[in-house]
């Protein structure tokens, strides 16, 4: 893995509001939050704010040969960082907004994500924002998807139970900042 340490710290510096940690996230909590995804079952991924790549490395070491990963990033300087630094072909990496996954991935012909990953400052976002997204997240979701996130704070939390259904909650010392992790699923249709 290239060291993208630098572009988070500069960003976060830059844009506090819109980067979650100045921070890479720590080599264990990228294994906590993704030990309960069953890979062999993911052919669409979609990371919501992927920084500096920490968990997109670690999702690509997992995932299998056809899958795809969807990374969306509001940060052109994440975005570049990314695209220069990961030469797979199953990683595309958009410039743009989790409030229109559904629209990122249509665009790409990808049907609906099997894995959504989110890192986004929640906590930051306007609440509007914050319900749109989750919205949307649930309308991108395949019916047997996980939507797994990391967060400081527990907003994120009433959001996820409003829009799926929370499956398991954790938290993770081992990280700066430490924090609390989320997997959940759709509701039954």
């Amino acid at each position: 893995m290239k060291d993208t340490g630098l572009v988070a710290a500069t960003e976060f510096l830059r844009h506090p509001s819109m980067v979650g940690s100045a921070f890479p996230a720590s080599v264990r909590m990228v294994r906590h939050m993704l030990a309960p995804v069953d890979w062999s079952k993911v052919t669409i991924a979609v990371e919501y704010g992927p920084g500096s790549g920490r968990f997109t490395f670690a999702m690509l070491e997992r995932m299998r040969p056809g899958a795809r990963l969807l990374a969306i990033d509001t940060g052109e300087e994440f975005v570049k960082k990314l695209r220069s630094a990961i030469a797979d072909p199953r990683l595309i990496v958009v410039k743009g907004s989790a409030g229109d996954v559904a629209r990122h991935l249509a665009e790409r012909n990808l049907d609906e994500a099997d894995l959504i990953l989110s890192g986004l400052p929640f906590s930051t976002l306007k609440p509007g924002e914050a319900e749109a997204i989750m919205a949307e997240t649930a309308s991108a979701l395949a019916p047997s998807g996980m939507f797994a996130a990391y967060q400081m704070r527990t907003v994120i939390r009433p959001l996820i139970e409003r829009h799926l259904v929370l499956l398991r909650r954790n938290y993770e010392w081992w990280n700066i900042p430490p924090c609390h992790l989320y997997w959940a699923t759709n509701p039954p249709r």
